[in-house]
């Protein structure tokens, strides 16, 4: 019997122990807060950094600027052909309830809406959101707040549309 008590302190003073070296000091810093998805917010120019995971490839570039005035966009890209575009159109938000901010666009000039509308998460004030695609939970875009659309690639897709 006395050994048993001895056992049950050692064991209390063990678990105690565990307890408190499991603690660590080092708290994780909070994680920064998701802002509201609205036009606001989303206003500027944005760089697509990652496509499902994956940096792009080399040679390729996407950038859209929002216009909150207007709720407008305009599109510089380069991925399905091996010139820069600059595309223009439209963009409206809406909260849905149950899937949370969802992004949708038309193009100007009669050229069709989105392929896609897209669930907007992760919109950071450091600078940086995620898309996924709403009917391809597969399709996930992350973009990262930038200053301008760099002058040589506006000079690429502006040469483009002057001939």
């Amino acid at each position: 019997m006395k050994y048993l008590k001895k056992l049950f302190t050692l064991l209390v003073i063990a678990l105690f122990a565990c307890g408190f070296a499991a603690c660590s000091s080092d708290d994780e810093e909070p994680e920064e807060p998701s802002l509201e998805v609205t036009p606001a917010n989303l206003h500027g120019t944005w760089k697509l950094a990652e496509w499902n995971g994956e940096p792009l490839a080399e040679g390729t570039y996407c950038y859209i600027v929002f216009n909150r005035k207007d709720q407008t966009f305009e599109m510089y890209q380069k991925f399905d052909s091996m010139y820069g575009r600059h595309i223009t159109g439209s963009f409206a938000i809406k909260n849905d309830p149950y899937q949370g901010y969802i992004i949708s666009g038309s193009y100007d000039n009669g050229k069709g809406d989105w392929n896609q509308s897209y669930l907007v998460t992760r919109l950071l004030a450091s600078g940086s959101m995620i898309w996924t695609a709403k009917d391809d939970v597969t399709d996930i875009s992350r973009y990262k707040r930038c200053d301008e659309v760099p002058a040589e690639i506006l000079k690429e897709c502006k040469d483009l549309t002057e001939e």
